[in-house]
């Protein structure tokens, strides 16, 4: 089963936003997947960003219940495609020795709207959406040609223990 992570910088905006819609979309397309949200930084006793949460609600998405975590060894050992929000968290996935070929930056770049205003995550998750969007089309068809290298096993990220 082909795995998704979607990574940020804190798991508290970007990350959740982009998850909560590849959800919605990967629906549209047709695409069989697992995928979560983590990370790179700190986000210990952190919790999803309230502004983020408003704007998805905006168009029908709850992401109030996130609750937001750092990448664990169990990510990178199952996950195919990561989507990161810079190029900044593709290098930092590249100098822990995730290959380059896995890495999807989407949109070639979503700017990180925490602390900011509705207006500013309103743009944010309006760029998400249409990134997304970009993102399943380009996914799809990679899938149906049969150009992705999709891992072997069906474990979800994390356990009913949330770990």
């Amino acid at each position: 089963m082909l795995h998704i992570l979607f990574v940020c910088t804190g798991n508290t905006c970007r990350s959740p936003m982009a998850k909560a819609i590849y959800e919605v979309k990967s629906r549209e397309y047709g695409i069989n997947s697992i995928f979560s949200s983590a990370a790179l930084g700190f986000c210990d006793g952190e919790k999803v960003s309230k502004n983020a949460v408003v704007v998805c609600n905006e168009i029908g998405l709850d992401i109030s219940g996130h609750q937001p975590r750092i990448i664990r060894e169990r990510d990178i050992e199952i996950t195919d495609i990561y989507v990161v929000m810079t190029s900044g968290h593709a290098e930092t996935l590249m100098s822990i020795g995730v290959p380059k070929s896995m890495i999807y930056i989407l949109g070639g770049g979503v700017p990180d709207p925490y602390g900011s205003d509705l207006i500013t995550y309103r743009r944010c998750r309006r760029f998400i959406e249409v990134a997304i969007d970009e993102f399943c089309r380009l996914l799809k068809k990679k899938l149906d040609k049969g150009e992705l290298k999709v891992n072997s096993n069906d474990r979800p990220y994390f356990g009913s223990d949330g770990a």
